[in-house]
């Protein structure tokens, strides 16, 4: 990770949109999932549509919910102004199930542009196991 944290150097979440933090915590959460799922599964098959439930936004909804008793209040925060932020929702999800995705993916996104991949990968791995036992 030491590598990202030079990746990500010169970066500044308070000069970002909170849709642009967003949009590197879905990059991240992407990948974190397929690399875990990799490790219980080798179909391709398989691998995409596990992928596909976990990291969609009605599971980053109610995986949220789930692990907000783990967030610190600042992390909380960065949450809420995630689910703040105006964005459009999909069809395969409520407003409110979109809103709380892109409130979870700023959190992820901020964490890791701020090079706190520690707490990012504690927070990852809490929700990636909620969402397997609850959508797979």
């Amino acid at each position: 990770m030491n590598d990202l944290k030079k990746f990500c150097e010169g970066l500044d979440v308070r000069n970002l949109q909170t849709l642009s933090i967003a949009y590197v915590g879905d990059a991240y959460y992407h990948l974190f999932v397929r690399i875990k799922l990799l490790k219980i599964k080798y179909k391709v098959n398989d691998l995409h549509s596990m992928s596909s439930k976990i990291v969609s936004a009605v599971a980053q909804s109610k995986t949220y919910q789930a692990i907000e008793k783990i967030l610190t209040a600042e992390e909380k925060e960065i949450f809420q102004r995630g689910r703040n932020a105006k964005s459009h929702s999909t069809h395969s999800a409520s407003n409110v199930e979109y809103h709380n995705s892109t409130g979870f993916e700023t959190l992820l996104g901020q964490l890791f542009i701020e090079g706190k991949y520690d707490r990012l990968e504690e927070i990852a791995n809490e929700a990636f196991n909620i969402a397997l036992k609850n959508f797979i």
